[in-house]
């Protein structure tokens, strides 16, 4: 059915709305509105004009919706979805899923040899390791430098100025303007 539906697909035209190629705006989003004008040739599917959708370029009703390996999509955005998919099912993880979250489901589906249909797994997760790591490496070294200049005032300052100090702040909160 699959191999029906490609054929079909091959022979199926670019459904263009009607006279796009004189409007700018129609040209930038080609997307298809049936012609309703009285003397429109496309309406009348005269000979040589576009073609109109029907239900004849439909693919069939076993394959409809499938992926282009014959795995029902399924969205994924947690690990525990990806453990009830089926054997038949292939999963999409959506842009809205975290980096963090995001390694986990992959790691799983390489574990238990699930399909993922908008993801090269190996490569995704090489990838979303490195990004993590860079992360790790640059975060440490700012909170490193913040604890070093704390640490020199707090040897600087004595008790009784420290104590000053933090009451200036605390006037400077309370009659801060809204």
């Amino acid at each position: 059915m699959l191999e029906l539906r490609n054929k079909i697909k091959e022979k199926k035209p670019d459904f263009i709305r009607q006279d796009y190629q004189r409007r700018k705006r129609l040209a930038r989003k080609l997307k298809w509105k049936k012609p309703k004008g009285i003397h429109s040739k496309i309406r009348h599917h005269f000979k040589g004009r576009r073609k109109m959708p029907s239900p004849g370029y439909k693919s069939p009703l076993r394959v409809r919706g499938l992926s282009t390996f014959g795995l029902k999509i399924v969205r994924v955005a947690s690990v525990a979805e990806l453990q009830k998919m089926q054997k038949n099912e292939g999963a999409i993880i959506p842009k809205s899923v975290g980096m963090k979250k995001r390694l986990e489901i992959l790691k799983k589906a390489r574990e238990i040899n699930a399909a993922v249909l908008n993801f090269n797994v190996s490569e995704a997760i090489a990838k979303i390791e490195t990004a993590i790591a860079s992360k790790r490496k640059e975060q440490p070294k700012a909170q490193k430098k913040e604890s070093s200049k704390e640490k020199e005032a707090k040897e600087i300052l004595s008790d009784e100025q420290k104590k000053e100090f933090e009451k200036m702040e605390k006037d400077k909160l309370l009659t801060k303007k809204v």
